[in-house]
Order: C-alpha cells, then structure tokens, then sequence
C-alpha cells in the first residue's frame, strides 16, 4: 500500500492539483448535543501508536478506555463550531463516527475513484493518526503524523482493499498542551461523472411543525443548498404549511428557492410522484424525496449529491435513518425484499437493527464493517437521478406502502442500482413507535405488497406470499383485530380489479377505509383505561405462569383447539359487559390474544386504549372470506399477473400522473 504523508505549515506551498471535497467532517449543533456519538468519540482507539487492537466478528472488543463515570469520552466542550473541534491535555478524539469515517467501500464498489487524499487542519502540538478496517471489522493503524503549530496534515490513501468492506477515520491526540481541529475534509483530484442540481422535495400532511423545522435548517445551512435548485413543498394536508406559524422566515432563508404546491391528499405516492415529476420538469438532474415528519442532517443533501456525482452510472443513493426519539439509534443498514415471501429483511442474516452507538462505536461493531448492498432505501430521504425517472416513469400510485420499494427493484431491473449510503441520514420516529400493520394502513400493506409480487416476484404464483398472507388474516382474525382483516380481505378484492383503477381511487379509498372503522369496537380508542368498564377476571392463568408461545412441537394441535374455541364458543354475558385483562402493547401477540374473550388493549404511541371484543359470528365469516379471496387469487394469477406487467408502464407514466395531479391539485403543464 503507498502512502504519503505530508505536514506542512498552513502558510507553505500550495498543491497545484484541484481538489474537490467528497467528505468534510462536521460537529452537531447545540440543539442537538445529545447525538454526539454520532460525530464525535474521545475513547481510545489504540493503546499505543502502530498497535491497533483487532476487532473480528463473533468477538467483542474490550472497552479499557472507558470508564464507569464517563472519563476520556467525547464531551460537548469539545465541539468548538459545525466543523471544528478541541483535544484537552492527554485527550485523544476520535472519528471513527457514523457521521465522519469515511465509508471507503461504498467509494471503492460504486465509483471510479481508487485513492482519496485526507487533508486535517490543526493548532497545536499532538499528533494526527489515521485508521482502515476491512469487512470483517479488523482495524489496522495506517500512518501518524506529528504536528506541532498551525499545521496541515495529508494523507493520500488508496481504496483498493476495501472490495467488500471497512472504512478509514482518523485520530487526533494531544500531549500536554490542547490541540484543536481547524477542520478536516475527504478529498480527490478527479472529475466527477456529473456536476448535477437538486430538487429537493417534501410531501407533507398536516405536520407543519416539522415541516417548518427542516425548512428553517436547510434556511440556515446554505452549504447544503449550493446543488440545489428548487426546494419543493407538496403540501396535501388541510393545515397549509403556508399559513403556520415560521413560515414567513423559512421562506426567505431558502432565498427565493422554495416552492409551494397544493395538492389534494393523494398519499406519499402521489406526493412523491409529484416531486419527481417537477424535478424531471424543472430540469433537475436528480430529485430528493424526503417524508415530512422527519429532522434531517443537513450535510447529508451534500453528500448523496456528490456520491451520486461520482457513482459509475446513474444511481439512486438513499439516506439512513435514526429513531426521533432515541437520536443515537440507527434503525438498519440497508434493506431487501425477501423474494419468496415478498417481505423486508437484512441484507446479510448477521445485520443488526436498531444499533445504538451511544453504547458500542462504529469501530467496537465488527458488522458494521461490512458493505450492505440493497434492493432500494426508503423514501424517507433518497435521491434519483432524473435520467432514471424519464426512463422508468414515476412512482406506482398506491397511496403508501411498497412504493419505494417497488421503484428500487423497477430501477435495478433497468440497470440503476441503488445505495444506501453512510453518513448520511435523518432522524425519524421508529417503526416500534407505531404499528401500522393493523388498522386502515393494513390495507395498503396487503394490497400493495400483492402488487409488488405480481410486477416482481419471480416465484409462480409469488412463492410463499399467499401462504404467508393467509396466516396473518388468521392471526388478525383470532386476536380480535376484526378490522384489520377486513380491511386486509377488502384489498386482494380491489387487486381482482386490476391496475386501471388505481389512479381513479387514490383520493377515495383512504376515507372510504377509514369510515369502515365504526364498526369495530377494536377502533374506537379512549384516552383512559379507567373510562372502560372494571376488568373482571374470568379465567386464571395456568399454575400462575400465565400465557406463553407454544413450541413447534405442540404448535399445530394448540392452533386447532384455538380456531375451534373462536368460532364455536360464544362468549358469556360477563365477557361482553367487563373485560377480562389489561394488555399492553408490546404484549398485544397473536398467541396471548387469542386466550380472551375480551380485553383492554393500549395503542403503539401509549396515549389511548380500545377494547378487544370476540365475536364468534365475525370470526368464521372473516376466516371463510379471507380463504375464499385468496383461492381467487391462486386461480386468477398468471391473468392478474400479466395485466399488470402490461399496465405497468402507461399507469407510471407522466402522462398519467399529469392527468391525476390536474384534477386533484394546483396543476399547469407548462
């Protein structure tokens, strides 16, 4: 491996070369001091210069350098400004981060690029060390400099081993006098394949708060908005961005680049849709979809535009995302559809979710250090290129669910692969914060994720979904969740009616779906437990070990006895007037449920509670309509599946979503 290393005053001689900037490193805000571990770590990565300790998977390094009352971490007094930062007397800071290691084997698959140079100004006398990891997580020392005054320290690194992992970062140590951390930057001397503009686009609905809050950041970080355009609102709510509280302020830091579109509530689909549409329209040579409830990294636009700059092809290059409300947690690294059952799952079987980097740092987690390659990234913040959309056409317009990950597969199919790029993300509130598989969303899952395995799957007769499909319904059904495997059997029936009234139902059928819900009881929610009537007890649990999962073994025979108690059993008067039990959410499973006739249940935000009521009658209904549509389903496949293989093209078409935003919106073809 060549490596140069070069320390120079910063008043020296210039390199005549041209430089341009792939990564800088930056500092969180001072509202934001509590995702710190995603910038920055004082731990120490080595114990002494050229003795890398070796993390491998299967193996947990020993963290000596921290201690139990948090001495020699990161601390927010070493945050000086967005880019620079401060080592205290015998501190070492790290940035092996989330947000400041390079992620070199994204660089080295995805572009041309085979060498970066990292260029590090600092004051002070100490020393500047640089790091590389490989897939397996094992970390090497690469190279140290001293410095000493005000210095500038370069490192040119190649990126030929990082084929199927690992990153690089560096470290900075002072001695007995501080060092600071002028700035930092990832660079390279080669052009990139595209210098492309932004269009930078939000569907929103009646979250005005947030809205205003990722306008004003953006306002307030014009380095971000140097590629950028236009920055689009599509608003499809009844409470009008324009008409909160902020928005006067916003709009004029965006100076003059914001636009405004009112549109009816067409879903994210539609939403998006839209945006791409308007990039592709405005001449744009990528478009970035980002949800409205979220709190975005600002330095991430960047980065994706330049990533997508210097990527071999067109390519669709997405963000990661954090939990809203635990800031350190990433959510996963990547996802794929599982193409048997058509449901997402890891990339790699020894891919964790929901790591918090509060607790374990990026170079403590050996799995990390593995590339994740993906089937799409979630339109929570993704960029396209719009080369990609004039080719492909725009979003599928089923209102939400599997719309980004049914472009990312129609993408990669088209030869545009997608990344899902570290270092860059947004903070978002997390799936275990909501349970959109049960209720009216349960309709969108079902009908879409049919839709995706008829255009996709490349099983007959989509592999093992209606299997899986009917397992769910009977899951639902004997947990008392009535609604939700209607709503579930009312979307393969809209599937029988084929592609062509899917744009026609994109403003109807949500209301429709919603009004359905005053006639479940399950539906109708109460902020108190206490405005239910008292719980009575009616059965007692089991030697007192109450419910627990049945084992494989007894699974069968366990489910037969259940189906039979839910259809033939009635239940009693004192059932129907006193619930049995309190559940909370997290305790709301199919195999606990499914033991009461009756039972107060909390919702995934923990701000209300619905009753659960068994009806025999429902159940054997639902159980013989749910089998029914899905036998019609198997029968008509290869008809389904081929009619909308057919109807694929004209229904993402411009011309047809031009039809659509022209009767539900403010719309000019102009």
């Amino acid at each position: 491996m060549s490596v140069a290393t070069r320390t120079e005053k910063l008043d020296g001689a210039s390199d005549a070369r041209s430089w341009r900037t792939l990564q800088r490193v930056i500092m969180p805000g001072d509202a934001d001091q509590e995702t710190l571990p995603l910038y920055l770590d004082a731990g120490s990565s080595v114990g002494a210069f050229g003795d890398a300790p070796t993390t491998v998977r299967g193996e947990r390094q020993a963290k000596s350098a921290r201690t139990a009352d948090g001495a020699n971490t990161a601390s927010f007094e070493d945050v000086v400004s967005r880019t620079e930062s401060s080592a205290r007397p015998g501190q070492r800071l790290s940035f092996s981060t989330y947000f400041n290691a390079f992620p070199a084997s994204y660089w080295r698959r995805w572009t041309s690029l085979r060498e970066v140079r990292l260029r590090v100004l600092t004051e002070g006398p100490g020393t500047v060390s640089v790091y590389k990891s490989n897939a397996r997580g094992s970390l090497q020392h690469v190279e140290t400099a001293r410095v000493t005054g005000a210095a500038e320290s370069t490192f040119d690194l190649t990126l030929a081993p990082f084929g199927d992992g690992g990153w690089y970062w560096f470290d900075v140590t002072a001695g007995v006098e501080p060092v600071a951390v002028r700035g930092a930057e990832w660079l390279t001397d080669k052009e990139p394949r595209a210098n492309g503009t932004i269009t930078v686009e939000i569907t929103t609905l009646n979250k005005t708060d947030f809205c205003i809050n990722n306008l004003s950041i953006l306002g307030a970080h014009p380095e971000a908005l140097k590629s950028v355009q236009e920055v689009v609102v599509v608003d499809q709510g009844t409470r009008k961005v324009a008409d909160a509280d902020g928005f006067a302020d916003a709009a004029a830091a965006l100076g003059g680049k914001l636009r405004i579109i009112n549109q009816e509530n067409l879903g994210g689909s539609g939403g998006f849709a839209r945006g791409m549409y308007e990039a592709v329209k405005n001449g744009s040579d990528y478009v970035l979809l980002l949800d409205d409830d979220v709190v975005v990294e600002p330095e991430s636009i960047t980065r994706l535009a330049v990533f997508a700059d210097y990527c071999k092809k067109p390519t669709l290059v997405g963000g990661h995302m954090f939990d809203l409300h635990d800031r350190n947690v990433l959510h996963t690294f990547g996802e794929v559809v599982n193409p048997y059952v058509i449901g997402p799952a890891e990339p790699n079987p020894e891919q964790e979710m929901r790591h918090n980097f509060s607790q374990e740092t990026l170079r403590e987690t050996a799995w990390m250090h593995r590339r994740v390659d993906v089937d799409y990234n979630g339109w929570w913040m993704c960029l396209i290129p719009t080369r990609v959309i004039s080719e492909i056409g725009l979003s599928l317009p089923v209102f939400i669910k599997w719309d980004d990950a049914e472009y990312g597969v129609r993408a990669k199919a088209a030869g545009y692969p997608t990344v899902s790029l570290p270092g860059a993300a947004v903070w978002h509130v997390s799936w275990i914060d909501k349970d959109d598989m049960v209720g009216w969303q349960s309709y969108f899952h079902t009908r879409n994720r049919f839709i995706y395995a008829l255009l996709h799957s490349p099983y007959e007769y989509g592999g093992g979904l209606v299997e899986n499909s009917l397992k769910l319904d009977l899951k639902h059904n004997i947990s008392m969740q009535y609604y939700t495997v209607q709503g579930r059997i009312d979307a393969l029936r809209d599937l029988m009616k084929g592609p062509d009234g899917l744009h026609p139902m994109l403003p109807t059928r949500l209301p429709e779906i919603r009004a359905m819900a005053a006639g479940y009881s399950e539906t109708q929610f109460k902020a108190d437990v206490d405005d239910f009537p008292s719980v009575a007890l009616a059965k007692l649990p089991r030697k007192g070990k109450g419910f627990s999962v049945p084992t494989l073994v007894k699974l069968a025979p366990w489910l037969a006895k259940n189906v039979i108690r839910q259809v033939a059993t009635p239940v009693s008067e004192q059932r129907q007037q006193h619930p049995e039990v309190v559940v909370a959410h997290q305790d709301n499973k199919w195999w606990r449920m499914s033991q009461f006739d009756s039972a107060i249940v909390s919702n995934a935000e923990g701000s209300a509670a619905s009753w659960y009521k068994r009806d025999p009658k429902l159940v054997r209904k639902l159980l013989m309509d749910s089998v029914k549509v899905h036998g019609e389903v198997l029968r008509e496949w290869p008809r389904l599946k081929q009619e909308y293989r057919d109807a694929l093209p004209g229904i993402t078409s411009f011309e047809a979503w031009e039809k659509t935003f022209a009767e539900h919106s403010e719309f000019s073809e102009d």
